[in-house]
């Protein structure tokens, strides 16, 4: 069943149930049912019969032991974040997804002024824990922090980085909302730079891109810290790029700042001359962003 079907489904004392397991998890693995019945005041059957539903619509997941517990899921946890949206009138409807990555889904909204949106949600843990952790510059100090937190953590940065990034004049999309693991920003028309075998005016693109990492490192004091052609969306009517997927963004200041950057520019750069034949001199290139020169050297 697809997330809007199961967000329909859902009634006032279903979401009451989700924020308190969501609550207490913290204090405990699997939340026990008694602490549950005692928050809400609720009677047992009614209770029951959401917990019920929540399980069987895989939103929360049970133990049985030593006692009855709960666990919110992913999809838990989405819906939780999706009623919160909607509650401060920044969501009116989610649609259909429209992307899917190795760390999130993405639907395309509705907001509440009609604007059609961008809903991102985070889903660490689709890689493996080994790789989380050797790609990121931020984490967890031990293993057992769960995914979910990870997850947030991560939508958090992301929608910083995009304040920051907006700010300073730089081509992406325009944030408007966060709650939880899932931002919301401007709908960008676009495809990936990957899937593009063939791109007109690809130098002034490649130009256009390194000018905003310029403006990212000296305007908004940010390296994006994983740039490549999966996270480049380019408008084909305007032909320009949009920079996507902040996650992994550091600020000028950290120790990898510089090594990041480097690497940003690196890849990017050799990305269009392999694939484009578009050549830039990469030592000129990094001197521009860095703002060391004025111009972007061949």
């Amino acid at each position: 069943m697809t997330l809007p079907a199961v967000y329909r489904k859902l009634r006032d004392v279903d979401f009451k149930v989700l924020r308190v397991i969501e609550g207490f998890m913290d204090r405990f693995e699997y939340v026990p049912v008694d602490i549950i019945e005692r928050r809400l005041r609720v009677s047992p059957s009614i209770l029951s019969n959401s917990l019920s539903k929540l399980n069987r619509l895989k939103l929360i997941r049970r133990i049985r032991g030593a006692y009855i517990g709960y666990i919110l899921t992913f999809r838990g946890l989405d819906c939780i974040a999706l009623n919160s949206l909607s509650k401060n009138t920044v969501l009116q409807a989610i649609g259909n997804k429209i992307g899917v990555g190795k760390e999130s889904e993405v639907y395309e909204g509705l907001s509440s002024a009609g604007e059609r949106v961008t809903v991102k949600i985070h889903r660490v843990g689709r890689v493996s824990f080994k790789q989380t952790f050797r790609k990121r510059t931020y984490g967890v100090e031990r293993p057992s922090t769960s995914w979910l937190k990870e997850s947030i953590i991560a939508a958090t940065r992301e929608y910083q980085a995009l304040i920051k990034a907006y700010r300073a004049g730089a081509r992406v999309p325009r944030p408007i909302a966060r709650n939880r693991h899932i931002v919301v920003t401007q709908l960008i028309k676009g495809v990936p730079l990957y899937k593009i075998k063939i791109l007109e005016g690809a130098e002034t693109i490649l130009e256009m891109i390194l000018r905003d990492v310029k403006k990212l490192y000296l305007v908004a004091g940010i390296v994006h810290g994983d740039l490549s052609e999966y996270n480049v969306l380019i408008d084909m009517d305007r032909i320009e790029p949009t920079i996507i997927d902040w996650p992994q963004y550091v600020d000028r200041e950290h120790p990898e700042a510089d090594n990041l950057l480097k690497r940003d520019v690196t890849y990017i750069v050799r990305f269009f001359q392999k694939k484009y034949n578009v050549r830039i001199n990469l030592e000129k290139a990094l001197a521009f962003v860095r703002g060391e020169v004025e111009d972007i050297g061949r």
